[in-house]
């Protein structure tokens, strides 16, 4: 499927994906065409790791690796490559009568297994499999195994023919063979206990023809991908079952189980992703599932493109397995060289006294890639050296933004001496550490928002900062609160300069949602939508008010989610201000608006595209081509600030209140 989707012309993977033409569209819209077509091309840009069934050796482990030790051999899901690094439940140890080939199965069986288990069949039923691909084939034999009759149905002979050796009756579908009738007359004229379909497809057919073979009350479980225009009559007048099966069983995209290794308890939850992938490896072992026939080539990892051409060529293929040469995982491996050294350096911008500053990124998400690197690389910051978990984003990112090595070796960042700043741009529970081990190695540091997720995390950061001003050399800390750098909010700036009269400040988020399993929510991870979005706005309305907040309070809307609420501030000079951070609106409608109230003048700011004002003698308009967000500017503050041995372009009292307040509005505290 991807790769058709990747060979299809814009055209065709419009036609694809219809909901996601809909989102461009309504981008559009609300931010303009130009900033829309660089995400679009932003977006198709990002590597896709391929693959997802694996077998190999553990290399390392970490803290909380259960029983799994250095050496075992184990299967993953993880993606193709030398080196995957998984979760503790997405890995089985493998039974050392069955070889690195059969394991190599193990995940796709466990898809095979998960649309039985669904299915629910018992001894001497009778199920249809439709599709006798790999799945399919796995799911026969495994059927066989739970001790029920099998009618196989597929156009190609040879898989009929393997699925006959697994026991099952076939029905050719190339000859014109109605596939209803034949399994009417296997069922004994019954109809079917139930039909596992595992084929892909577009056409309605596969589910129609399954619920006409049924028995009244048959289950039908779709395992592949097919049409959904059902007849309802079908349906109805038989009671029929109907169910999606979700991938390798309980646990598939839960993240407390997958990424934190939360288990199900098994008096609750008997069969799960990792339960199923150990039943799958044990069906092996005892010679009830095999998968040596269904392997059609073998080839070596330097010929993964032929690999994939044989995938989505003519060529008759099943299984095909990639073989990876052994490695050892040292230091030196976890760091490859991008470019020549010095050859990503940018001239200073004009007006900086003194070196370049040479940035290290951590992380190389969609944000840091799309935006923070190339408003970096302008500003005049040579790139050295992007650290990311797994090396593949890295990789991609340092190539296209001119980085001279790309390492998944965090530490070795922070001991370079080559690099004197560090951009922090990975998820919000590692901002923390990653600021003090940046501070006490002696960098600058810019971290992306928030600055920290607690309150004993923000007084270490401030001790830590305190201490190193008081050193040999002082640091630049910084977080990126970009808005207050937009030119347009630069410009409100210096038009309330002269109003001295108290302001009010309404801003309006129409910020979206987002899933309730989101890492976003977790409190753990990002901390909640108010500390790790809303103080963006929290900054700046403290940027423009120019006065400490002195009180604070939350209204929030009851949800789960609890990122719908009203923010209401109030300023040492008698401002106040009020946030509405709204998730449950239109993603067609602009998302941020920011109007002041000021000695009888209005300034009214619509999405960082349109400046207006009412009553301002001096000042109607300030309207803009396309977004601005400060973004840029943001950055060349930051650059300017540490190649001059300024101070830096954010207070250090304004970073650590506005971070204060966040924390509090997120906890629901009120002052």
């Amino acid at each position: 499927m991807l790769l058709e989707f990747g060979k299809a012309g814009w055209i065709e993977k419009a036609r694809q994906q219809p909901d996601k033409v809909r989102m461009v569209l309504e981008k559009i819209k609300t931010d303009g065409l130009q900033p829309t077509i660089e995400a679009v091309l932003e977006k198709l840009d990002q590597p896709l790791p391929m693959g997802y069934c694996n077998v190999g050796k553990v290399l390392d482990t970490g803290r909380d690796a259960g029983a799994f030790q250095v050496g075992d051999r184990v299967v993953s899901n993880g993606k193709h490559a030398e080196a995957v690094s998984v979760p503790i439940n997405l890995c089985a140890k493998v039974p050392d009568v069955v070889s690195d080939d059969e394991a190599a199965f193990t995940v796709l069986g466990a898809i095979a297994l998960q649309g039985i288990r669904l299915a629910n069949p018992t001894l001497g039923e009778t199920v249809v499999v439709t599709g006798l691909g790999l799945v399919g084939l796995m799911t026969v034999q495994l059927l066989r195994a739970h001790g029920c009759r099998v009618l196989g149905m597929d156009f190609d002979k040879d898989r009929l023919e393997l699925a006959t050796r697994f026991g099952a009756e076939v029905v050719d579908l190339s000859e014109g063979a109605d596939p209803v009738l034949a399994a009417q007359s296997y069922s004994r004229d019954r109809g079917v206990d139930a039909v596992i379909i595992t084929v892909s497809s577009e056409s309605n057919e596969p589910v129609n023809q399954a619920a006409k073979m049924c028995r009244k009350r048959g289950r039908i479980v779709l395992v592949g991908v097919t049409g959904l225009e059902l007849s309802r009559a079908d349906f109805f007048e038989k009671e029929l079952t109907f169910q999606v099966s979700c991938s390798y069983g309980p646990g598939r995209y839960d993240s407390n189980y997958e990424e934190k290794g939360n288990d199900y308890p098994i008096g609750f939850v008997r069969w799960t992703e990792q339960r199923n992938f150990e039943a799958v490896l044990d069906m092996m072992a005892e010679g009830k599932l095999d998968v040596k026939p269904l392997i059609s080539h073998k080839l070596e990892i330097d010929e993964a493109q032929k690999a994939y051409e044989i995938v989505g060529g003519l060529e008759k293929s099943l299984g095909i397995l990639l073989e990876y040469p052994g490695i050892e995982i040292t230091q030196e491996a976890r760091t490859v060289t991008l470019t020549s050294s010095g050859s990503s350096a940018q001239k200073p911008p004009t007006g900086q006294r003194n070196a370049k500053v040479e940035l290290s990124f951590i992380g190389s998400g969609n944000y840091a890639t799309k935006t923070l690197m190339p408003a970096f690389k302008e500003a005049g910051a040579g790139l050295r050296s992007v650290a990311t978990n797994t090396g593949v984003g890295g990789v991609h990112a340092g190539r296209k933004h001119g980085f001279i090595e790309s390492t998944t070796d965090v530490g070795r960042l922070f001991s370079d001496d080559q690099t004197n700043a560090i951009v922090i741009a990975t998820r919000h529970d590692s901002h923390a550490g990653f600021v003090l081990e940046a501070l006490r190695s002696g960098k600058h540091v810019f971290v992306e928002k928030p600055l920290c997720l607690n309150h004993q995390e923000l007084e270490e950061i401030g001790k830590a900062f305190s201490e190193r001003q008081e050193g040999e050399s002082g640091a630049v800390l910084m977080v990126g609160f970009n808005r207050r750098f937009s030119p347009q909010v630069q410009r409100m700036k210096k038009l309330l300069k002269g109003k001295k009269d108290p302001k009010a400040f309404v801003m309006t988020v129409n910020t979206g949602e987002i899933p309730a399993d989101h890492w976003a929510h977790d409190p753990e991870t990002g901390g909640g939508r108010i500390v790790g979005e809303a103080c963006h706005f929290i900054d700046l309305i403290r940027f423009l008010c120019g006065a400490p907040i002195k009180s604070f309070q939350k209204m929030e809307m009851d949800s789960s989610t609890r990122d719908t609420a009203t923010l209401q501030l109030g300023f040492e000079d008698g401002s106040v201000g009020t946030i509405h951070y709204f998730s449950n609106g239109s993603k067609a409608y602009p998302k941020e608006r920011l109007e002041v109230f000021a000695s009888g003048g209005i300034l009214q700011l619509d999405n960082f595209r349109k400046l207006r004002g009412f009553g301002w003698p001096s000042f109607r308009k300030m309207n803009l081509w396309r977004q601005d967000k400060g973004q840029k500017a943001c950055a060349r503050a930051f650059v300017d600030a540490v190649s001059g041995g300024k101070p830096s372009p954010i207070g250090m009292d304004e970073i650590l209140e506005v971070s204060r307040v966040a924390i509090d509005l997120q906890g629901g505290a009120c002052s």
